[in-house]
């Protein structure tokens, strides 16, 4: 479901949104995503879309403060992974 780009993101990076490591391998990072339901979004503008979806109050935040919230993991090809947790 989620692409290596995606599961090697999320373990390089996890530690910004969790305390200590959540996951160890490739597999142990799919799973976890997938409990959690984890999204990826092409770009910013659904991003935001996904947070006004889910009820979070983001008036006023712009693309770049989106981009830099803990749940939101910037992806090298310029995608972005969202995992709320």
């Amino acid at each position: 479901m989620y692409d290596e780009m995606c599961l090697d993101t999320f373990l390089a990076q996890q530690e910004k949104l969790f305390r200590e490591p959540v996951a160890e391998s490739r597999e142990e990072a799919e799973e976890f995503l997938s409990d959690c339901f984890a999204t990826v979004c092409e770009n910013l503008k659904e991003v935001r879309a996904y947070f006004k979806e889910e009820g979070a109050d983001i008036a006023g935040m712009s693309s770049e403060d989106l981009a830099e919230q803990a749940e939101v993991f910037a992806l090298p090809d310029g995608r972005y992974l969202i995992v709320e947790a």
